[in-house]
Parts: structure tokens; sequence; C-alpha cells
């Protein structure tokens, strides 16, 4: 896929239900072809954990991913594009 056809964005997430773990992970590994990056924050503190994830990908699979992952019980995510 030509690269002019994919965008950068980074994804952030917020797993408030840890049981929704290993759903999140199956999801993020099938779109590990466009994931650049993946950064994971616990917050024990809050009990939570932040995930940041950059991906270059066509708008529609971005949009599909946090698709996916708002579907997951007690687990929400944001999408940030770039022009580029």
């Amino acid at each position: 896929m030509d690269k002019a056809e994919t965008r950068v964005a980074v994804v952030g997430i917020i797993v408030e239900n840890s049981d929704s773990v290993e759903k999140l992970n199956g999801i993020l590994s099938e779109h590990r072809d466009h994931i650049i990056g993946r950064m994971g924050i616990p917050y024990r503190e809050k009990n939570i954990n932040c995930i940041t994830v950059v991906i270059d990908a066509p708008q529609d699979e971005i949009n599909t991913l946090c698709g996916q992952i708002g579907k997951l019980d007690g687990v929400s995510s944001k999408a940030a594009f770039s022009n580029v």
C-alpha cells in the first residue's frame, strides 16, 4: 500500500477493567503491521492502565481499531490524526 494513502494517528487508550486486557492485546495484534510504536503506563493509584499507540494506516483501519476497542468493557479510546 502506498504510504500516501495512509494517515498517522495517536490512539490514546484507558483500561479500567483488567479483564479486557487480553482482548485488547488481541485487537492490537490484528493491526500490528501498521503500528509504529506502543507505550503502556500502569497507574496503580487509580487502578487503571494508560496506553498510547502510534499507527500509520488508512483512516478506515484506524477508525475500525478505535471502534473495536470501544466495544470492550471498561476500555475507552480516542484518536488524534496528523494532517500528513
